[in-house]
């Protein structure tokens, strides 16, 4: 098959499940303004059992249509890098962040409602960015640096510096991204991923005639942790 179409064909498998999330927060936002009601209540209350539906719920609940659009943007970007770059853990990586990072948060935050993505935002850049320095790949450091430089001073989003801003989701994001790089330190791509075929024929030449399905394709570096 020929490298580009073989990208293509990835690029665009990469692309439903980033647009299927960000979709989704979007109609919620959308049945939020239409029913007249507020969703608030389905965040997440640290140390209530009240609290604990927004585990689930509190990601695709934001406090207004600014919130979301500043969210969708990098949530959208990071998702794709992750399923692009990592097809074989993406989903695994994608859902233990969802889940670890708001069950911290809601032993650890404060005794308010949380709500929105930018936990996710914060803990798949992270990933993102350490395992980029694990695996020496350029491609997503600098597309980690984009993200956190249109999204602002991320960093600064781990401090209780802005009021009625959740930096105990940003931090409990960061950390758990952080924790699953190096857990699957194994996984992603090579220090070369991403050049042309005519620099690297042997190596993109293997990868390229693997005859195992899109989803099952893995790194030749890869074992399981």
């Amino acid at each position: 098959m020929d490298s580009h179409k073989f990208e293509k064909i990835k690029f665009f498998h990469s692309l439903w499940f980033p647009l299927l999330f960000v979709a989704v927060l979007w109609i919620v936002k959308g049945i939020e303004i239409l029913t007249e009601s507020s969703f608030q209540s389905y965040g997440l209350y640290p140390l209530d059992i009240r609290g604990l539906k927004g585990i689930v719920f509190a990601p695709f609940i934001h406090g207004s249509w600014e919130h979301l659009i500043n969210n969708s943007i990098p949530v959208f970007i990071l998702t794709l890098t992750l399923f692009y770059f990592y097809r074989e853990i993406s989903f695994k990586v994608f859902f233990l962040l969802f889940f670890i990072h708001n069950f911290w948060l809601w032993f650890f935050g404060r005794g308010a409602y949380h709500i929105g993505a930018s936990g996710m935002i914060y803990g798949l850049g992270a990933f993102l960015f350490v395992s980029g320095i694990i695996r020496k790949n350029t491609h997503l450091l600098a597309i980690s640096m984009l993200v956190a430089f249109l999204y602002g001073s991320m960093v600064w989003g781990i401090f209780p510096i802005v009021e009625g801003v959740s930096w105990e989701g940003h931090l409990t994001g960061m950390l758990a991204g952080i924790i699953l790089a190096f857990y699957y330190k194994k996984y992603g791509p090579s220090p070369n991923f991403g050049r042309w075929k005519d620099e690297y024929p042997e190596e993109v030449t293997n990868f390229m005639d693997e005859k195992d399905e899109y989803w099952n394709i893995k790194d030749e570096n890869s074992e399981n942790p």
